[in-house]
């Protein structure tokens, strides 16, 4: 289908891009602040949300807990934002993590990891696999029923989802139940001759396959090497034993391609993957339009795939 036409209003909107430089990390994060509304405007309202240190083998790092209603026990959701690695914040994706909050009825612990060029690789990584096992140590504190620790995330915060589970697996780390990844960037090769949707959706679309080099230059000045599977986990060989999968992708992102190949990955190494392909939808359309019914399915499709009904289901 073309593309979903409130989204192609706003393309329309937008200037031509320049990719000949890489996105200043402070103006961009400046620029990024500017658009966040005050806490008490942001929805939906939860039961609590609540900002916490969480204390793990790479130091302190800053979480915002979600509460979405009173309860004696919940599922836990470990969320790690989008950015290129050296932008965004837990306030910028405050309404996705409210969001995941209220329509999964577990309680989500959102990660304000180390951001590139400022911290060398792997900070930003060892902080979010760092909370991860924060929380199912803390099991009791938040209130955790046992049952699931799922960890979900967009983007670039997919890529840290990827890498965490790998790493997790690889540690005997076995407390991770299920992976959420919307649009991923899971390869930082950027060769246009690897996947169709990097020609297929070069230009036009928002996020351009020029400008991927260029967005990422702070993670590989920080110290990420894509051949990395750390840094590129399309690349790891074995992908066995992992947990379950929901992998949601966009239309008319570069990037789509390399997401739906991990969700082949994981299938081909018997890991259950389910790959949703979502139609006239752009990169970063959970966070930027969620607003809009078809592509806040997003969320309750999660909370189908954590086994929650959604509560608006």
């Amino acid at each position: 289908m073309p593309v979903h036409p409130e989204i192609a209003k706003l393309l329309a909107t937008l200037p031509a891009p320049d990719h000949s430089a890489s996105p200043d990390p402070k103006q961009m994060r400046d620029a990024e602040t500017g658009q966040i509304p005050p806490r008490e405007e942001r929805q939906p309202q939860l039961h609590a949300v609540k900002d916490v240190s969480a204390a793990t083998s790479s130091g302190d790092v800053p979480v915002r807990i979600y509460t979405p209603a009173e309860a004696d026990s919940y599922g836990l959701l470990v969320y790690f934002h989008g950015g290129a690695f050296f932008s965004g914040s837990l306030d910028t994706h405050d309404h996705v993590a409210r969001a995941l909050a209220n329509e999964t009825g577990h309680k989500v612990i959102s990660v304000g990891y180390r951001l590139a060029p400022e911290a060398a690789f792997p900070a930003g990584l060892q902080d979010c696999y760092g909370v991860v096992r924060w929380a199912a140590e803390q099991g009791a504190d938040l209130a955790w029923d046992g049952r699931n620790l799922a960890i979900a995330g967009d983007s670039s915060g997919g890529n840290f989802v990827a890498a965490v589970v790998a790493m997790a697996r690889d540690d005997g780390f076995e407390a991770i139940t299920h992976q959420v990844l919307y649009y991923p960037s899971l390869d930082l090769d950027f060769d246009t001759g690897r996947y169709a949707s990097l020609r297929e959706n070069a230009e036009g679309y928002g996020l351009e396959t020029a400008g991927l080099a260029p967005f990422n230059a702070h993670y590989f000045a920080s110290g990420a090497d894509p051949a990395d599977p750390r840094v590129s986990p399309i690349k790891r060989e074995d992908f066995s034993g992992l947990p379950p999968a929901l992998i949601l992708t966009a239309e008319y992102d570069p990037m789509r391609d390399e997401g739906e190949l991990y969700g082949h990955k994981l299938t081909q190494a018997g890991v259950d993957a389910t790959i949703h392909r979502y139609a006239g939808a752009n990169h970063g359309f959970v966070q930027n339009f969620s607003w809009i019914p078809e592509y806040h399915q997003a969320f309750t499709e999660t909370a189908e795939f954590l086994g929650a009904p959604s509560q608006h289901s």
